[in-house]
């Protein structure tokens, strides 16, 4: 027995009375019928089974998905019929369906998951790549500026010297000035409790001159300048000035790369030497108004207990965080996409990255020289 659908209206309510046997062959007949109504001014659809005779499996599923498409079209639509055998078939199909859409919906979370998950993974592995090329291209052109001095860029490293370094100092100083205080304040409280009062000098000149004063221009140098870094070549990259350098036959890391991560490196200890001063010029005005130890009586006993080796050690670590600072900093800028998002992004990843790297660097250089009994 052939299907057959008919329409009937009654206001602004729409019944589709289907009949005869519903099944797979009858399907791309009747959507061609339905795609020929039109719905406007239809708030409500009834789809009468009543005297449908036969529904298979495939017709059940063609009417379930029908009503949730009118219903998604923010129509009313429910389903006339009486017959249990039709509406078993239909109960079936439906259930199985919610089933399937949790199984897809939990396979998508799983999916998802794994996507991120390899997707970050890839964007590590890729990223990891760029950074080795990076680092190979610099140490190429180090290798090239070593070859002659005539290679060497003193006038930007000059400019390079003064932006980092001399601009630098007064924030570095106030910087280890105010920490010196601060560790001398703290420390003078715990030292009168046992009367050790004059011991306060060898542990700010060991910390400041060893740990603190190195690591606080470390993480002031890359707020400061590594941001400073990741910004300007991110704004070349996007203004396209460093493919104009490139067409021109100049070589960005030797005209923009080099002199930076070189002027840093020489930048870096002076900036130290400053820091150790201020550090224990700070420490020095709180021994004195706090445990009345004088000036001379401070300094004969650093002259005592505070071994040169321990201004050697902070100010040998000034070019290796200089190099890590400066390096990842320009790394940044040289990934900056074509937007000023992108720049916001790296200048922050690039401090972050930084300090994250000069901590790093400051661990092992205590491990070995302790394990090495320096």
């Amino acid at each position: 027995m052939a299907s057959n659908l008919t329409k009937n209206i009654q206001g602004d309510k729409l019944f589709l009375n289907f009949s005869g046997e519903l099944t797979l062959y009858s399907i791309t007949t009747l959507q061609k019928l339905l795609d020929t109504i039109s719905f406007n001014d239809i708030d409500t659809i009834v789809i009468d089974l009543q005297k449908l005779v036969y529904l298979d499996t495939a017709g059940a599923i063609f009417i379930v998905k029908l009503e949730e498409e009118y219903n998604k079209k923010h129509t009313k639509t429910t389903i006339s019929c009486f017959n249990e055998k039709t509406l078993s078939t239909l109960e079936l199909v439906k259930m199985q369906r919610i089933i399937t859409n949790l199984e897809t919906q939990i396979d998508n979370n799983k999916n998802s998951f794994l996507k991120r998950s390899a997707v970050k993974t890839h964007e590590y592995f890729n990223g990891f790549l760029l950074f080795m090329e990076f680092f190979g291209r610099l140490f190429q052109t180090k290798l090239h500026y070593l070859k002659s001095f005539h290679h060497i860029r003193f006038k930007e490293i000059a400019y390079e010297f003064n932006e980092s370094a001399i601009k630098a100092l007064a924030i570095v100083a106030l910087t280890s000035f105010l920490i010196g205080l601060v560790v001398a304040y703290q420390s003078a409280y715990q030292l009168k409790l046992y009367g050790a009062n004059i011991f306060i000098v060898d542990m700010l000149g060991i910390s400041i001159l060893r740990e603190l004063a190195p690591l606080i221009t470390a993480i002031v140098i890359a707020g400061r300048s590594g941001s400073a870094f990741t910004a300007q070549i991110g704004a070349m990259k996007i203004t396209q000035e460093l493919d104009a350098m490139k067409t021109m036959g100049f070589d960005p890391f030797t005209f923009l790369v080099m002199p930076r991560i070189i002027a840093l490196m020489i930048a870096m200890p002076l900036l130290i030497f400053v820091a150790d001063m201020m550090g224990i010029f700070g420490g020095m005005i709180v021994s004195c108004i706090d445990l009345g130890i004088s000036y001379d009586l401070f300094l004969d006993r650093f002259r005592e207990v505070v071994d040169i080796k321990h201004f050697f050690i902070g100010i040998i670590k000034g070019p290796f965080f200089a190099f890590l600072i400066a390096s990842i900093a320009i790394y940044r800028g040289l990934i900056v996409k074509d937007d000023t998002l992108s720049i916001g992004l790296n200048t922050t990843k690039s401090v972050v990255e930084s300090i994250f790297a000069v901590i790093v660097c400051d661990a092992l250089f205590s491990i070995a020289l302790t394990n090495l009994g320096i």
